[in-house]
């Protein structure tokens, strides 16, 4: 049966929909010892070979696998790095299939991952057409005011273009910092960083509390542990259909503690 290449690819484990499409116009991807550049090429995966970089690449022929970790500050979030620094699929050891990173987290952001071979479900999850949210503890430099925070929750432009709405909670004050909750529903890079840089408010640490509903409860940084069938569900009806993006609300300040529990470690 013929199936698009990047799709093939995705479910693959390789690589995402979007970085296939990348690598197929960058030339590194063959069919039977040709290199394809098209977009929208298909392919037979049971006649077809298909070679990445030098690579032969099967079906993926099991059930399909979703991964939730907390990723530690340090690791990168890709399959490989062409600097040798960590990734966060060394912290997975070997599993029965391969699995990418839906998304993207900073180097020193730490937080909630998924990691997947549904190449569907993670091209949904992750495209600001579907509104998904994430919602992060961002220590800032500084005591923002609100007119500040306003700001942020009504969009400012950042790079030629407004940031969509977002919700942004006061959660302590220091003498020299503020720890926020902030709800975001795109995937602009440093998206975050950047917001709080334009109004005067560096951020000093991030850490991506929920994804898509996904939280970190029960998770030490550097664990991780596959999803049960009702948040495979729940991620499915998050990435069913388009939707409009949620406007801007201020949240009153609350206090929030740590949350703590107990899970495998990595890798077992």
């Amino acid at each position: 049966m013929l199936t698009r290449l990047n799709k093939f690819l995705a479910h693959a484990g390789v690589c995402s929909r979007r970085e296939a499409d990348r690598w197929i116009a960058a030339g590194r991807v063959t069919v039977n010892g040709k290199s394809v550049m098209e977009m929208g090429e298909r392919i037979d995966p049971a006649r077809d070979k298909i070679v990445v970089d030098g690579r032969a690449v099967k079906a993926e022929e099991e059930r399909a696998v979703y991964i939730l970790m907390n990723k530690p500050a340090g690791r990168v979030v890709s399959v490989k790095d062409p600097f040798g620094r960590p990734t966060v699929l060394d912290l997975l050891g070997r599993l029965p299939v391969r699995v990418y990173p839906v998304g993207r987290l900073d180097l020193d952001t730490a937080g909630a991952l998924l990691l997947t071979n549904d190449g569907d479900l993670a091209l949904k999850l992750t495209h600001p057409r579907y509104g998904v949210g994430k919602t992060y503890e961002a220590r800032i430099e500084g005591g923002p005011a609100e007119a500040d925070l306003d700001k942020v929750r009504h969009g400012i432009f950042l790079e030629g273009r407004r940031t969509a709405p977002a919700r942004v909670q006061v959660l302590r004050r220091g003498q020299r910092w503020t720890l926020l909750r902030v709800e975001i529903h795109e995937g602009r890079k440093r998206e975050i960083r950047k917001l709080f840089e334009a109004v005067g408010f560096p951020v000093a640490g991030l850490v991506r509390v929920d994804f898509a509903g996904l939280t970190l409860d029960g998770l030490k940084p550097g664990e991780w542990r596959y999803l049960g069938k009702p948040e495979i569900r729940r991620l499915q009806a998050a990435g069913g259909s388009p939707r409009p993006l949620p406007a801007p609300r201020p949240d009153r300040a609350k206090r929030s503690g740590p949350r703590s529990g107990g899970r495998r470690p990595a890798g077992r």
